[in-house]
């Protein structure tokens, strides 16, 4: 069995990949280059993949998609917003996830894959739109009838917590400290955008040790 990954190079789409290993997948991993401030993030991306054993991982340039946003839209791809340290609606890069699926739909239908794991939680889908149960329901169908197959888009971890999901990590023996999930793009994780700060706090939540290295 075959199954593309999406991989951000986070603790959330690492776990969902470990997942698909667990249930006997063979990983073809994407992560996506879409313009982001935290190019960091692609690195860990890479380390992942090679540590879950992906039989194939591929980085795809979308950084179109920070041209199209124009200034002023998500401080995730435009370095003259102001970074919040809690949600605000800056922080969403619309509709990325859905592009990024419908990528994986074009690549999983070219390599006969039966799945697509997708690792949006539980905390996310309060803010964010397209990490709802509902939006992967109706985006899976949408797949299936336009690839004339029975592919569908997993997520794992849609009834999960982010600490939940650091505790199924360990379980799973993901390596946690090389994943990246700071906004900013700097050497180490700055400690203080809603990202680092919701990576903190899911730690502590979880009770395992937090290995990540902080500005602040």
């Amino acid at each position: 069995m075959r199954a593309v990954c999406l991989l951000s190079g986070g603790p959330d789409s690492a776990v969902a990949a470990a997942v698909a290993k667990k249930e006997g997948y063979e990983l073809y991993c994407l992560s996506f280059n879409y313009g982001q401030l935290a190019s960091k993030e692609l690195e860990s991306a890479r380390k992942i993949a090679r540590a879950l054993g992906a039989k194939e991982h591929r980085v795809v340039d979308i950084s179109f998609l920070r041209d199209l946003y124009g200034p002023g839209v998500t401080a995730l791809t435009d370095s003259g917003m102001r970074m919040p340290g809690q949600f605000d609606p800056s922080i969403i890069v619309p509709f990325r996830n859905g592009v990024m699926l419908a990528i994986a739909a074009a690549y999983a239908s070219s390599i006969g894959a039966e799945a697509i794991f997708y690792g949006p939680q539980l905390d996310d889908a309060r803010f964010y739109p397209d990490c709802r149960k509902e939006f992967v329901s109706a985006i899976s169908k949408a797949i299936a009838l336009g690839t004339e197959s029975k592919l569908q888009v997993r997520n794992p971890l849609a009834d999960l917590s982010k600490a939940e999901v650091l505790k199924l990590g360990i379980e799973l023996g993901v390596p946690l400290e090389q994943t990246w999930s700071c906004y900013r793009g700097g050497e180490i994780h700055c400690g203080r955008c809603e990202s680092c700060r919701n990576r903190k706090n899911a730690f502590r939540a979880a009770g395992i040790p937090d290995p990540t290295k902080y500005a602040e």
